[in-house]
This record gives structure tokens, C-alpha cells and sequence, in this order.
């Protein structure tokens, strides 16, 4: 079969040469996006005069006839025509007959792909876009159910301060919002049609640039031609900022991993986020929070094939820009399923809340209230911290906690020590006393929450 671009050639490429060059096996994803742009690009050129009404009419007809194709699953594609776009325009020309070729008019490959993609992202961020909003949903519905749940925090994984659960939740629900706010505020440079840039200069004949976009429901038209069908910055933009968001879902997995442990025991996941082993019978392995943690690497190897791919590339359109499709879909694919086994997994997981309260009273995460009580009457703070540091270290040597020291020692250490230290010393004291802004205390959790419903509410 001749190639469509092939009357300034003499010789035919071999098969294996065909088979290198071709995208058709991953960019016929873009099919829907191709169809759609060349609608709307003949709609343009019909109301523009540059064709007749009749021819307009008739390709708008053939487009929709494999459109309908498409849909009853009967469309095939093939190697030789190369890509999505060759493609059906060989489709269309099997429909209609010659005409077909008049569809190509003030278009090229270039600014055709470059609208293709344009539009699946478009399309991917609103929906990445509501997998984040639900995802963020159910750390806030875990988050109101365990307020008052008393876990320890960790600083270099070693006990801390005892903290608010849903405290913890809600850090991972500031992560999850910034992450949502960057897919959204990218929005406005994937929002730009390049469609009539052309190969690179423009045409000469006198197209609505205007028109197509907003047949497409593009917001804007890049004023550049030569940007316009060399940018890739809005598919790196849409990576990094996945590559973003699988970091702080690696983050999160990684504790969960480590909560579901028998060490730890703090919480159990879902049996259909788990599987076994194949020779241990008592396994039950988090391998949905291990694949999650796992894919964040394709995610970023998929960011750093796209930035080499355009390393010193020079404008406008090379070859080299067909890479940059299938790290597209991949991370898209990947970013959107971690999103939904993450929502799914958060949401059928059982917290042990007696574990975790245990946990805070077997060690000495309460030292701090220890140093901030002497402080609090009278003692300098580096004074306080070397007294508490001192007396943690004896009761490590005699195998017992802060709470386990009679009175009478503690008054002889200082007599700033009273009865109310034990009180203070108490986990969900320690935890509820944390008024500052942002802190762990109840009432600002509480208030961190009405935050985040609020931001929920509106879609922020």
C-alpha cells in the first residue's frame, strides 16, 4: 500500500522499518481525540469557504460513520498507515472515496497530534481530578471518626509525641489537596489548542484558529506556531505532578505496610487488598499499598524518559516527539488505578484503637510533657531537658516508664514536681493540651477538619 506521503519517494521502506517508525499500537488510544479534531476542523474549514459546504458535510458524515465504527468495537487499524492519524484518514477515505484527502487541508500531523494530546489530558485531569477529590473524601470521613484515637508520632521512626490519628490522616490530606491544586492550576496550559499552527509556519490559507478551539471547548490558541506543535510542557507539567502525587501515596502505603505488621498491629486491611502465600499459610501480605509504593518508580522513570527525549531538541517537530506519548498513557493509567485502590483500601481498613493508645503508654513519648511541666513552672527549658534526658535514661536501665516513678523520687529530682504531673503525663492529656495553630489537639484538629470539608465542599 502506498504511503499517503510518499509521491516524493522512489523506494519503499522495508517492513522492519515500518514496524520502528509506527505509533499506531499506542496513539490509537488518541482515536476519539483524532475524530473529534477533525470534526471540528472541517466544521471550520466549511464555514471558512476554504471547502464547499457539501464537501465539509460529506467528510463530517464519513468521520461519523467511523465514529459509529468505533463504537461497535468493528474499527481496525493497521502498521502500514503508521499512526492514529494516517489512519483514519485511510479509514475515511475507504467511506467516502477522494474527498477524504480534502479533510488534511491547513492541517498537518504535527498540529494534529499535538491537539490530540491536548484533549486526553484535558479529559485525564478531570477525572484524576475527582479520583483525588474522592481519595481526600475518605481520609476526611476516617479522620472524623478518629479524633480522639491516641497514636504515637514518629520523628526518624522512633517514638515522638503521641499524636491525634486523624492528625496523621490530615497531613496526608494537605498533601493530597496541593496535589489536587497543581492537576488544576495545570489546567490552564493544557486548556490551549495548537490546531491550524501546521507543520511548524502557519498556512496560507485563511482559517478560524478561533472557531476550531472553541469547537473543541479549548479556553485559548497558542499565538506561536512554532510552539504550539512543539510544546510538550504541559505533558511534563502533568508528570512531575504525578510523579508528585504517587510520592505522597508511596509515603502513605509505607506506613500502612508498616501499621498492618504484627510489630505494629495498628490497623488491618480489607482481605481484598491483601493476598497470601503460596507456601506460608498464615500470610496475609498488603501487596495493593506494595504495588502502589512500587508503580511511584514507573512514575518517575516516565518523567525522566519525557525531559531526555526533549534535552536539546531543536524546534519545532522531530521524530523524537513520538516518545512521548506512552509515558503518558502509562502514568495516566497508573496515577488514576493507585487513586481508586487507595480510596478503596483506606476505606475498608479496621483501626485497632487500643493498640495504638498502648503503644503511647509503653514509652517515653511523653518526655516532652515531663521538660514543657518544669518549664512551665519555672525551670529553663535546656535545664528541664537535661533533668528529663537524665531521668529517662534511669528508668530505661531499671525497665520502667516516666508514669511508673513514685512521687517521692520526682520530688527529689525537683520540687516543682507535684501530684498533677501524672495527669500531664497521660497520653490523651499530652495529645489534647496541643492548642497551637495546626497542632495535634483536639479542638484544632477538629477545626483542621471543618477546614478540609469546607475546601471538599467547594472543590478546592
Amino acid at each position: 500500500m502506498a504511503k499517503l506521503w510518499g509521491g516524493r519517494f522512489e523506494e519503499t521502506s522495508e517492513a522492519w522499518v515500518d514496524s520502528f517508525g509506527a505509533s499506531i499500537s499506542f496513539d490509537q488510544q488518541l482515536v476519539q481525540e483524532d475524530i473529534a479534531g477533525s470534526l471540528a476542523h472541517v466544521q471550520m474549514l466549511g464555514e471558512t469557504g476554504i471547502l464547499t459546504t457539501a464537501e465539509a458535510a460529506e467528510i463530517a458524515a464519513g468521520l461519523q460513520v467511523v465514529a459509529a465504527k468505533l463504537a461497535a468495537g468493528t474499527l481496525a487499524f493497521s502498521l502500514e498507515n503508521e499512526d492514529i492519524h494516517l489512519n483514519i484518514e485511510s479509514l475515511l477515505f475507504a467511506e467516502i472515496g477522494s474527498v477524504a484527502g480534502k479533510l488534511h487541508t491547513a492541517r498537518s500531523r504535527n498540529d494534529q497530534v499535538a491537539t490530540d494530546m491536548h484533549l486526553y489530558l484535558k479529559q485525564t485531569l478531570q477525572t484524576v481530578l475527582a479520583k483525588l477529590q474522592a481519595l481526600r473524601q475518605v481520609l476526611v470521613n476516617l479522620a472524623d471518626e478518629h479524633v480522639e484515637t491516641i497514636m504515637p508520632g514518629y520523628t526518624h521512626l522512633q517514638h515522638a509525641q503521641p499524636v491525634s490519628f486523624a492528625h496523621h490522616l490530615l497531613a496526608y490530606y494537605g498533601m493530597l489537596t496541593r496535589d489536587s491544586q497543581r492537576f488544576s492550576e495545570s489546567l490552564t496550559r493544557v486548556d490551549i489548542s495548537p490546531l491550524g499552527a501546521a507543520a511548524l509556519a502557519g498556512t496560507t490559507f485563511p482559517i478560524d484558529r478561533q472557531r476550531s478551539a472553541e469547537l473543541l471547548g479549548f479556553a485559548a490558541v497558542y499565538p506561536n506556531s512554532l510552539d504550539a506543535v512543539s510544546d510538550r510542557d504541559f505533558i511534563v507539567e502533568f508528570l512531575s505532578n504525578s510523579s508528585l502525587l504517587m510520592m505522597h501515596l508511596s509515603r502513605f502505603c509505607e506506613e500502612l505496610i508498616l501499621w498492618c505488621s504484627h510489630e505494629f498491629q495498628f490497623i488491618e486491611l480489607s482481605d481484598a487488598y491483601a493476598t497470601g502465600s503460596s507456601i506460608m499459610p498464615q500470610k496475609k501480605n498488603p501487596d495493593m499499598a506494595e504495588l502502589i509504593r512500587g508503580k511511584s518508580g514507573r512514575v518517575y522513570g516516565n518523567l525522566l524518559g519525557l525531559l531526555t527525549v526533549l534535552k536539546g531538541l531543536p524546534l519545532a517537530y522531530n521524530k523524537d516527539l513520538q516518545e512521548d506519548k506512552e509515558g503518558m498513557f502509562d502514568t495516566a493509567k497508573t496515577v488514576i488505578t493507585s487513586l481508586e485502590v487507595m480510596a478503596g483500601m483506606l476505606s475498608t481498613m479496621t483501626v485497632h484503637q487500643e493498640q495504638m493508645a498502648q503503644a503511647t503508654e509503653q514509652d517515653f513519648s511523653n518526655a516532652t510533657e515531663l521538660a514543657d511541666y518544669l518549664a512551665a513552672k519555672g525551670m529553663p527549658f535546656r535545664e528541664a531537658h537535661e533533668v528529663v534526658g537524665k531521668l529517662v535514661l534511669a528508668c530505661t536501665k531499671r525497665g520502667i516508664y516516666l508514669q511508673d516513678v513514685p512521687l517521692a523520687e520526682y520530688q527529689a529530682i525537683s520540687p516543682l514536681i507535684d501530684e498533677d504531673i501524672y495527669p500531664a503525663l497521660a497520653s490523651k492529656t499530652a495529645v489534647a493540651r496541643r492548642h497551637s495553630l495546626g497542632g495535634t489537639g483536639f479542638d484544632q484538629v477538629r477545626w483542621q477538619l471543618a477546614l478540609a470539608k469546607e475546601q471538599l465542599a467547594t472543590a478546592q
